[in-house]
């Protein structure tokens, strides 16, 4: 019978129960609070009864239809109730109390949702995508299905959730075209329902939604941090991982960042790093390693033990991106704080950080965080940990960014004539000579720098020296351009050099001396002196040939 009747049936048959029901419950004697309460519920019903058929799309939509059963159903269960009181055959006091209480909240959802149906617009919105020329249905039934997250029962809702969640998946492009901000609210207000299957399928909405990168500052404003937080501490598995995943996507932001810290949410973020699975590992530590950004929160974060915990997943991680993130975090964290490197530092970082440095293809990270570290550690320490061997293996192996940190790191450990030496047998001459050539100015200027170093010792220069491609990278770092930061190292480096007949000749014919007159007008150190001996040179040999 529901199933056939129009809107205005409906509507009809409504308006014919109102009376019904208020002359029924006011000759009610038990109970007089409770039946009082829900008399003046009941009295609003034929206003908003008028609102929605006054509405232009009544009659256009289900929505209506539903709306006008549900409350039709009330007022049948009504009467009932007051017929049962009044005759006083009930069972129990007690049980009809919560029959009562229940009643009285049914009326005041019927109530909220006419209200909403009329007051967001909903009604007209579903209606009027249905109607557009050109509209897909698809785009109708979307919107209905966002405007059913705000009327109705849960289980309503929870249909509705079924559907959104599938739709998202297969044409999240036209979900996100039409999705409003009072569907985001709604979204939220789920997040915390009695029912744990419609918080699960409520998080995974709103893990799509944020993932997506189009709704995170409604989420944000429409307060999903605190129930994302609460899922996390004790949601079920699903909840925890989708709350993860979520929370990553809107760290990316630096308020939203501050506002999870804000709302506790690093202790139960640290502890899924601990006891998560596979991905809501990733998801977790990824969130820190965004909130690790921020230097301000940096010591928060350690004094909840983000430390040991990021050196725990660099060792034993389930994924490799979990790893990664952790490294990153580490390098974050160690960038500028002295108090914070000692801590990575006394709890094995550079232990972990160097064993993951032995993967097959070292990234810029963990290598930073060795650099950040290499500073408060002796260098004795550092070779025996076996340092060396794995700046080498970055050098060779790394990407730009990597190499271009690990030879930051050799700058900084190269103190003394034997740790040079050292570092000139291990291997990384070549390879840092190599560097010379990369594209990233930054590269270029800290392997010249690295290498001016490293030629102060005998040994070193030979090797650079034997390298054919030593010179011709050299004189082109001569370059006088701003742009080109390498300059003065690359004269140091060639004054070490031009002890050599072979080398100078090389310079000279490499165009040296045309980029030393000018370097010699922005008194780069050491640019005269080498620029006298090679033209001491030149001359020499022009006239050695007559």
């Amino acid at each position: 019978m529901a199933d056939v009747r129009s809107a205005d049936e409906w509507l009809s048959y409504a308006k014919d129960l109102v009376p019904v029901a208020l002359e029924k419950a006011r000759e009610v004697k038990e109970f007089p609070g409770r039946w009082k309460m829900i008399v003046s519920r009941l009295e609003q019903i034929p206003s908003r009864l008028s609102d929605l058929s006054s509405h232009p799309c009544f009659s256009k939509n289900m929505l209506c239809n539903e709306q006008l059963e549900a409350i039709s159903k009330t007022l049948n269960e009504l009467i009932e109730l007051a017929e049962i009181c009044s005759t006083g055959k009930y069972d129990g006091k007690l049980r009809m109390q919560s029959d009562l209480d229940s009643l009285s909240g049914k009326l005041d959802l019927n109530l909220r949702d006419c209200g909403l149906l009329i007051k967001t617009g909903v009604l007209g919105e579903v209606t009027m995508s249905s109607d557009l020329e050109g509209t897909t249905h698809r785009s109708s039934d979307i919107r209905e299905l966002l405007a059913r997250l705000q009327i109705g029962h849960l289980e309503a809702k929870h249909k509705a959730l079924d559907s959104l969640v599938d739709v998202m998946k297969e044409d999240e492009k036209t979900v996100l075209s039409i999705v409003g901000r009072s569907n985001i609210g709604a979204l939220v207000q789920l997040l915390t329902a009695t029912s744990p299957r419609i918080r699960e399928k409520t998080v995974t909405l709103i893990c799509l939604l944020a993932e997506s990168g189009g709704c995170e500052s409604w989420l944000v404003s429409e307060g999903v941090l605190p129930p994302l937080i609460r899922l996390l501490e004790s949601g079920s598995s699903i909840g925890r991982e989708k709350s993860a995943i979520a929370l990553q996507r809107l760290s990316m932001s630096e308020e939203t960042a501050r506002s999870i810290v804000g709302h506790g949410g690093v202790p139960p973020l640290i502890d899924i790093c601990e006891t998560g699975d596979s991905v809501s590992q990733a998801s977790a530590t990824c969130t820190l390693k965004n909130l690790s950004i921020i230097p301000e929160i940096r010591q928060t974060l350690a004094e909840e033990g983000i430390v040991k915990i990021m050196i725990s997943v660099l060792d034993s991680g389930i994924l490799l991106g979990s790893k990664e993130y952790a490294a990153e975090c580490l390098r974050n964290l160690t960038s500028s704080n002295d108090d914070l490197k000692r801590c990575v530092i006394a709890d094995g970082g550079v232990r972990s950080l160097l064993t993951y440095l032995d993967g097959p293809l070292p990234q810029e990270p963990a290598v930073a965080a060795v650099r950040n570290l290499v500073g408060l550690v002796s260098v004795e320490s550092l070779i025996s940990l076996g340092i060396l061997p794995r700046l080498v293996h970055v050098l060779r192996s790394g990407s730009i960014g990597a190499q271009k940190a690990a030879t930051s790191s050799i700058c900084r450990i190269c103190n003394t004539v034997e740790v040079k030496k050292l570092v000139g047998e291990s291997g990384c001459i070549p390879l840092l000579i190599k560097l010379l050539e990369a594209k990233s100015n930054g590269s270029r200027e800290v392997a010249a720098q690295a290498i001016a170093s490293l030629m102060t010792v005998q040994y070193n220069r030979r090797e650079v020296k034997k390298d054919e491609k030593s010179v011709p990278s050299l004189v082109q770092l001569l370059d006088p351009s701003p742009q080109n930061t390498a300059k003065k190292y690359a004269v140091s480096c060639l004054s070490l050099l031009s002890s050599s007949k072979r080398c100078r000749k090389l310079m000279v014919s490499y165009g040296a001396i045309g980029y030393l007159k000018k370097l010699s007008e922005l008194e780069i150190p050491g640019c005269t002196k080498l620029l006298e001996k090679l033209e001491r040179g030149k001359l020499r040999n022009l006239f050695g040939k007559k």
